[in-house]
């Protein structure tokens, strides 16, 4: 299942202007699960770190997270870095054209990169689940904070994380992954064994957070694959399924899951 091509064909479309960009970014909020477990956990960081911060969002992609952390508060300087050159390229232009000042953003590789005592907080969201390396990856991030620094992680766990196998499929979902997902046991140890003092891992993606999945991205991505005709047909599907997706997405976020397909893992230096 090709998702890529999918984000970069909706991301053209709604790159024309500043003005549709944000209105991208609000749908990604809406329709993505994870941004609302992510934000969450911003929101509890943030309550004790008013004051300046700096905050490395390490695979930044699109730059909504980057978007959010830098508006949430001006004392908040972000760094944000992805390996692909279009994507930091197209985001260095966007947040130029709205001065965001307090952002920059640079191309970088997380198995190299680090800056031993820079950051207060670290986020990666789906982003090692992609990287063969990780455990290089969390020694650099551990170098990279401040003592105290916090890291935020959102990745597929082990229990089925972007529906692996589903239905009899031999493939993951999303099919770039070079892992299926992490054994929430696994993710912690390799952090502890990268030097991190404190970890705290729970599961998202639950029952309705899987069903809302499957409702407000699943489904649509699978239409798009078989058929780009199938954009017109979008706003009527959303009409029907959106309000269902956000009471499944909500009760996700309310609840505790003794298992699901997520995890949000916390990490301190």
């Amino acid at each position: 299942m090709q998702y890529d091509p999918i984000k970069k064909s909706l991301g053209q479309i709604f790159n024309k202007t500043p003005f549709l960009r944000i209105l991208f970014y609000k749908l990604l909020d809406l329709l993505l699960l994870r941004t609302w477990h992510v934000k969450k956990e911003i929101r509890i960081w943030s309550r004790n770190h008013k004051g300046k911060q700096h905050i490395l969002d390490a695979g930044s992609g699109f730059g909504q997270y980057t978007f959010f952390m830098s508006g949430k508060n001006k004392n908040w300087s972000v760094e944000a870095v992805d390996v692909k050159e279009e994507q930091i390229a197209d985001c260095t232009t966007f947040f130029s054209r709205i001065n965001r000042t307090n952002v920059v953003f640079g191309i970088a590789d997380l198995t190299t990169y680090h800056k031993p005592g820079t950051f207060d907080m670290i986020l990666s969201v789906d982003v090692m689940e992609h990287i063969e390396e990780d455990e290089r990856v969390f020694r650099n991030f551990y170098d990279s904070l401040t003592p105290g620094g916090m890291l935020l992680i959102s990745t597929p766990s082990d229990q089925g994380g972007s529906d692996v196998h589903d239905h009899g499929e031999e493939a993951s979902f999303i099919d770039e992954h070079v892992r299926d997902g992490y054994n929430i046991t696994e993710i912690q140890e390799k952090l502890k064994r990268a030097g991190f003092t404190r970890t705290e891992a729970r599961y998202a993606y639950g029952k309705p957070g899987q069903t809302g999945w499957r409702l407000s991205m699943k489904y649509p991505i699978q239409m798009l694959n078989a058929s780009k005709l199938f954009f017109i047909l979008l706003p009527f599907y959303y009409i029907l399924t959106f309000p269902f997706a956000l009471i499944f997405n909500w009760m996700d976020l309310a609840g505790s899951h003794t298992t699901g397909t997520g995890l949000i893992v916390k990490a301190y230096k």
